[in-house]
């Protein structure tokens, strides 16, 4: 019995360590808690600690009235608006009634269109050699004019020889008004040689340029014994360079009445068509091949058929084109 009760002895001796160790941890717990809340965080060291918190960096309040403007470049910059405008070395003179004058002078309505100047000018339109089926000839169109830019006098002149003999020849004397930009009305007479017997006609006309810069010339002829005709001619110029251009021409005629001796019927007589390719070596100076295309029509086709000739005709052409 007693050796019983001494080893139940010293196992609640044993025990008590144990139970010592987790009451004192459970009162260590205890007490840091309580620690924990009292502590002012804002007044700890942190550094002590190993982690140092950074601290709040908190800008500068900046007093202006109290700031050196003159180190910041605002104090020239104020001296500078406040300084009157300095007057240029050499004062700009008055304007004087001799400025005005030499800025805006008087124009003269006369000399402004030119009336008082003489100007002038030939050209050679066409001057030029065909071959046809036919055979081969030489064809001109000549124009020139003198004058100023309101008032002119005019000279037109074309025909054409064919095997070596003339076929037809006509002169023009016309006297030139311009009426509008671009636009002239021109009045005379004109003179046939050829073909048949010569004759001679009272011409009233137009000259000038369309719209979209097409050259127009229509005229109207009355002659003896109430015989009449009209010309049109349309042709327009395209640059395909600075100095090759392409020139298409259109030209129609009409008759009032049937004149046997010189094969033309009433009516259309005939339509020719043509392009001409030209090089400006200078604007004065320009050789040009084409070719050309003529139909007669109506009475005028039959009378060129009984003379053995056909009523429409293809032509190679060229020549030159040059200005005085």
């Amino acid at each position: 019995g007693v050796g019983h009760d001494a080893r139940s002895a010293g196992r609640g001796m044993n025990r008590m360590p144990a139970l010592l160790q987790y009451a004192m941890a459970a009162l260590c717990l205890c007490a840091v808690s309580a620690y924990a809340q009292e502590v002012d965080h804002s007044k700890m060291d942190h550094s002590k600690l190993g982690h140092a918190m950074p601290e709040t960096k908190q800008e500068p309040t900046v007093d202006h009235s109290t700031m050196d403007h003159s180190k910041m470049g605002h104090a020239e910059m104020v001296q500078d608006a406040e300084k009157p405008i300095q007057q240029p070395l050499t004062p700009i003179p008055a304007v004087s009634d001799l400025d005005r004058l030499a800025a805006f002078p008087i124009v003269d309505e006369h000399a402004m269109h030119g009336e008082n100047s003489m100007f002038g000018m030939l050209l050679f339109e066409r001057l030029e050699a065909w071959d046809a089926s036919p055979g081969t000839g030489l064809a001109w169109d000549v124009q020139a004019w003198l004058g100023t830019d309101i008032n002119r006098v005019w000279i037109r002149s074309e025909g054409e020889q064919a095997a070596g003999e003339l076929e037809s020849a006509g002169l023009e004397l016309l006297y030139g008004r311009s009426v509008a930009p671009w636009w002239d009305v021109v009045a005379g007479v004109r003179h046939d040689f050829k073909p048949g017997q010569s004759q001679d006609f009272l011409a009233l006309g137009v000259i000038g340029m369309t719209p979209y810069k097409f050259e127009l010339e229509a005229t109207a002829y009355m002659g003896e014994s109430g015989r009449s005709t009209a010309r049109f001619a349309l042709e327009y110029e395209t640059l395909l360079t600075n100095r090759l251009i392409a020139q298409p021409v259109i030209e129609a005629e009409f008759n009032g009445q049937s004149d046997a001796a010189r094969a033309s019927g009433a009516g259309l007589s005939t339509i020719e068509a043509g392009l001409r390719l030209r090089y400006e070596f200078s604007r004065r100076f320009a050789p040009y091949v084409g070719i050309s295309w003529e139909k007669a029509y109506g009475q005028t086709a039959q009378y060129r058929l009984q003379d053995g000739e056909d009523a429409d005709e293809m032509r190679l052409v060229a020549g030159l084109r040059m200005w005085f």
